[in-house]
């Protein structure tokens, strides 16, 4: 399922740990080109050298998606080196959960400028050439939390919802550009996400949540299967859980 990745140009965010970083070394054994952005620059660019001394084609530029200057760097980046930009993952994110009584208003923001106003930042830093190549294809990152709302997950699930939204008007209007749109939506994948919880007793209960999380490779497999489509097909929307996840 990987055959049509190879010498495609991808961009992706959160590419320093957990899902960005499995997909990043799938699509690299794949044969794609990739720009990779992340905060830590340190790890991002362990990463870099790695896939580089497998033979990877590969840049790093360290990235807070909750700049919008910084993104557009990192897509300029890409195509300057590239020449071009065929997908973009919006995969950053926090997760920092606790019931809204807690009034955790600096996690709140956090996650309305991580998790929302990145996927923004991605999706005008990149839209203005791929409406010139009239091809592209932009993948957002929800979560099942996007689609089901537990006590103690409200503001993260909003802003997972709000993606979801953000994909589906995304997916309309670009229709005139031959642009490609998917909306992933993971259960419980292994990544640091857990460790983004400020609140040690909301963070015990999710570490015993995430004793079933599967490999964050599922993520990486998911995501190869959507840009490995021919370009007649538009692969909207997944949503994948571990087997035994219930909610």
């Amino acid at each position: 399922m990987d055959m049509g990745i190879r010498d495609k140009v991808v961009v992706i965010t959160g590419a320093s740990s957990g899902l960005g970083e499995a997909t990043a070394r799938h699509l690299a054994q794949a044969g794609a080109r990739l720009a990779i952005g992340a905060r830590r620059f340190e790890r991002l660019d362990a990463i870099e050298q790695e896939l580089k001394n497998y033979g990877g084609n590969i840049i790093a530029v360290k990235t807070d998606v909750t700049d919008a200057q910084q993104v557009q760097r990192l897509v300029d980046d890409a195509v300057k080196i590239y020449g071009r930009i065929d997908v973009l993952l919006n995969n950053a994110g926090v997760m920092p959960h606790s019931p809204l009584e807690r009034r955790k208003l600096d996690d709140w923001n956090r996650m309305i400028d991580v998790n929302l106003r990145g996927v923004l930042h991605g999706i005008a830093a990149v839209l203005p050439y791929m409406q010139q190549q009239m091809s592209g294809h932009i993948i957002n990152v929800s979560s099942v939390a996007g689609h089901k709302v537990r006590p103690g997950s409200t503001v993260y699930a909003a802003t997972k919802h709000a993606v979801r939204v953000i994909s589906e008007g995304l997916r309309q209007e670009v229709k005139p550009y031959n642009i490609r749109t998917t909306v992933i939506s993971p259960g419980i994948v292994a990544t640091e996400l857990p460790d983004s919880v400020t609140e040690p007793d909301i963070a015990e209960n999710v570490r015993r949540m995430y004793e079933i999380a599967i490999p964050a490779d599922a993520f990486a497999r998911m995501v190869a299967f959507a840009i490995s489509q021919p370009e007649d097909v538009d692969v909207n929307e997944i949503l994948f859980r571990p087997t035994a996840q219930e909610f």
